[in-house]
């Protein structure tokens, strides 16, 4: 046997051993797949049991039933405190002018005491003088309250705040203007209680405009 053929023969032989190693590697490679494989756990293996599941159930439903319990009484308290306000607000519309009309009292005393004063003495003088004081501070009294009048007469008629019951023909002032007073009329702070009940001015017949 020559040089030549001595390599052909381990040349083959070498590729024959290569071979072997690789279906050795293949082998093993797949003998560890199957071993991973059969390490992982299968679906069944993760559920949870049936007394777990029992379990977790009566905790749900634990926590439901406080939820309801809890929204419950949350609608109770919130219909109690809507109660206790229409209770409240009712009590307070009821009483509102309480210290007001404690304010006028003093006022009827003194009428009541002007009254009989004037009808023992016969005397309109004190009598008068008796009524301008408690009119004076029954004004001042409800001026407190941000009750008061406003002046009509020499104003500019406004339908805002007064109301006519009546023209007058006059040159001596402005067409539209009030003339005369009939009633007073009263502010509530900056709101119109009652507009002023007035007589307006008007050109007279027959005059040029």
């Amino acid at each position: 046997m020559n040089v030549t053929d001595k390599k052909d023969v381990n040349h083959n032989k070498e590729k024959k051993d290569n071979m072997k190693i690789e279906v050795n590697n293949k082998k093993d490679n797949n003998s560890v797949s199957k071993e991973a494989a059969s390490k992982q756990p299968v679906d069944g293996d993760q559920d949870l049991s049936v007394e777990e599941l029992k379990a977790l159930l009566e905790q749900k439903e634990s926590e439901l039933k406080f939820a309801q319990e809890k929204i419950l009484r949350l609608a109770a308290e919130l219909d109690n405190f809507k109660k206790r306000i229409e209770r409240e607000k009712a009590e307070h519309m009821r009483y509102a002018l309480e210290s007001f009309a404690k304010e006028l009292l003093p006022f009827l005393d003194n009428l009541e005491r002007a009254i009989a004063a004037a009808k023992e003495s016969k005397d309109v003088d004190k009598l008068l003088e008796g009524l301008d004081l408690t009119l004076s501070g029954y004004l001042k009294t409800i001026e407190k309250f941000g009750l008061k009048p406003f002046i009509a007469t020499g104003q500019r008629f406004d339908p805002n705040v007064h109301e006519a019951l009546g023209v007058e023909e006059t040159g001596d002032v402005e067409e539209n203007t009030v003339v005369k007073e009939l009633l007073k009329g009263y502010k509530l702070h900056d709101r119109i209680l009652r507009p002023a009940m007035v007589v307006v001015s008007k050109k007279p017949s027959g005059e040029s405009e």
